[in-house]
């Protein structure tokens, strides 16, 4: 079970969002690559990182952060939020992200998914509202199922499927444990859960499945229901 301490990037701010909503962020840091080094020293293999801003406007819309983050933190990175072309892939890869994540553009285009999954390290984040995928930084569900959508990307060589129940996002309300397993299994790819976690139960919950692989960790550490360094003392 690997641990993703989660930042979300707003403004150049670190947030946290209730259930998506951009008017709900809450600041933890105006420094967001003071974050990534006190998880990286905490014991932290990956970062996730979500653009919330390109999210919305379909672009990267924080890179100054992000290159700060890449610049002073050795720990892995992913990034999620805006990208949907090759070109922006490319331009992340260049900066030092170790893999992309795409959400939106999977909904709309799995074929290009696909393809550049066979070129870059790509994970796919599906975002469901009661098992439908939501798009465009939450902001429109679509009509197809998230478990449709996971077993659309099997075998296309994809590393991981991040899903994330957005009901659950920020409310430290527990993690949907069948959900992400529906996902798992729909997929039969690496897929880490996402949303609602708030404490150790929730991780123990996850790793009993002995089918999901990883879990983001974001409200439930700023809020302090989890303990994180402890969390990655232990070996999950």
């Amino acid at each position: 079970m690997t641990l993703y301490p989660a930042i979300d990037l707003k403004d150049g701010k670190a947030v946290r969002l209730t259930k998506g909503l951009m008017d709900s962020a809450k600041i933890y840091s105006d420094e967001p690559w003071q974050l990534v080094k006190t998880f990286e020293e905490m014991g932290a293999e990956w970062v996730h990182l979500v653009d919330l801003n390109g999210a919305f406007a379909g672009e990267p819309k924080n890179l100054e952060q992000i290159v700060k983050i890449r610049k002073n933190c050795n720990v892995k990175l992913e990034l999620g939020g805006g990208i949907r072309d090759e070109e922006t892939i490319k331009k992340m890869l260049e900066i030092g992200i170790d893999r992309i994540i795409l959400g939106s553009i999977a909904v709309k285009n799995a074929q290009f998914v696909k393809d550049m999954a066979k070129k870059y390290p790509i994970v796919v984040g599906i975002d469901a509202i009661d098992g439908y995928v939501a798009v465009e930084g939450w902001g429109e569900v679509s009509t197809m199922k998230a478990t449709d959508l996971a077993k659309e990307f099997a075998n296309a060589g994809v590393e991981a499927i991040i899903c994330t129940d957005v009901g659950k996002d920020g409310t430290l309300s527990g993690v949907n444990v069948e959900f992400t397993l529906d996902i798992a299994r729909a997929s039969g790819i690496s897929t880490i859960a996402s949303g609602g976690v708030k404490d150790e139960d929730d991780i123990n919950a996850l790793v009993e499945t002995k089918e999901i692989d990883g879990v983001i960790i974001g409200k439930a550490y700023y809020e302090g229901t989890l303990n994180l360094p402890k969390m990655f003392k232990i070996t999950l």
